[in-house]
């Protein structure tokens, strides 16, 4: 997520860069072939290519709306994991009781619940971190920008930041499954029946922190389904077939355009066919940077950021006083 008050044009052009050098090109090559060889049947007449224009025009703009639609979602998710989490934290707190218990016996309860809880946070964050196919944090202007920013998934381990938060026994057993996040959960689930068991938890606190856990497996699902289910295929293909076809065809229908104003005009359809497209494929570039909100790119929801919040706030309620340092910004990118 960028937190300052927006990408500066050096930042923007840096990104877009590789589309500029193409697009140079593009606007080069038939633009000299009409003035300097005389291919004087280049060029095309505009109003097929606004047509394309204006149907490409309103594809990229279907296409960044409904891609914000998923950001936005999986801000709220992650709104209400912050919220749910705060809820569970003071449950924990409250709800069980010390009846029979020693002071250390009852924060040892209190901790392994809460601590788990930061576990099931780390696990997802690490998940929804996991490269797809479809994604494209790694295509290459994307791989450049990264060296801006850290992603902490991608440079930690995930059992190494499970460790201190799990006991041996729940490590092994978290490991050894493919969702490692639902088993934790499954975990809080189970010491809370055994509370039960020994009279340490009333019923009806008991379905309250399950309702609890079932409210957090009703959030990680959410983040799933954006996660493993992509903007459709087909409206991204066909978005990017019409701004590709609109770019080609620019620099063939300003050619007559720009020579009608004079003869050695001609030569301007090169910069200005670069700004004409370079406005198209930015959009488009812009959409694409943010149909996956958990990928790992400069414009994520900043989950890893969240989560520490998140820990601050529980480890508080334990009153321990050696917290980890919330995340700040890294050139205005917080993850």
């Amino acid at each position: 997520m960028h937190t300052g008050n927006h990408y500066k044009l050096r930042e923007f052009i840096l990104w877009t860069r590789h589309e500029i050098y193409g697009l140079t090109l593009l606007a080069a090559l038939p633009t000299v072939l009409f003035q300097t060889f005389h291919f004087k049947w280049l060029a095309l007449p505009w109003v097929p290519i606004a047509l394309i224009g204006t149907a490409a025009a309103f594809i990229v703009g279907f296409k960044n709306t409904q891609t914000y639609n998923r950001l936005w979602e999986a801000r709220q998710i992650w709104g209400a994991i912050v919220n749910g989490s705060r809820s569970w934290g003071m449950m924990v707190k409250d709800f069980i009781s010390s009846e029979g218990l020693s002071a250390e016996e009852l924060q040892a309860i209190q901790q392994a619940l809460i601590y788990r809880h930061i576990a099931w946070l780390t696990a997802l964050r690490f998940q929804l971190r996991e490269p797809k196919s479809w994604e494209n944090s790694d295509k290459k202007y994307n791989r450049e920008y990264r060296k801006y920013y850290h992603v902490a998934e991608r440079e930690e381990k995930l059992e190494e930041a499970l460790s201190p938060l799990l006991s041996e026994a729940e490590r092994d057993y978290v490991w050894a499954k493919k969702n490692r996040a639902t088993h934790v959960i499954a975990l809080q689930s189970k010491q809370l029946k055994a509370l039960v068991d020994r009279g340490l938890l009333p019923e009806f606190r008991y379905v309250a922190l399950s309702q609890r856990l079932a409210d957090f497996y009703d959030q990680q699902g959410k983040c799933e389904r954006i996660k493993n289910f992509p903007y459709p295929r087909q409206f991204a293909s066909i978005n990017l077939f019409f701004i590709r076809l609109f770019v080609w065809m620019v620099p063939f229908g300003l050619l007559n355009e720009f020579q009608k104003l004079g003869d050695g005009l001609v030569w301007l359809t090169i910069p200005f066919s670069v700004l004409v497209s370079w406005v198209f494929t930015s959009m488009e570039q812009v959409g694409e940077s943010t149909e996956n909100p958990f990928e790992g790119g400069a414009n994520d929801v900043p989950i890893t950021a969240l989560s520490r919040t998140i820990e601050i706030d529980l480890r508080e309620m334990l009153e321990e006083t050696d917290l980890p340092p919330a995340l700040q910004a890294v050139n205005n990118i917080l993850m």
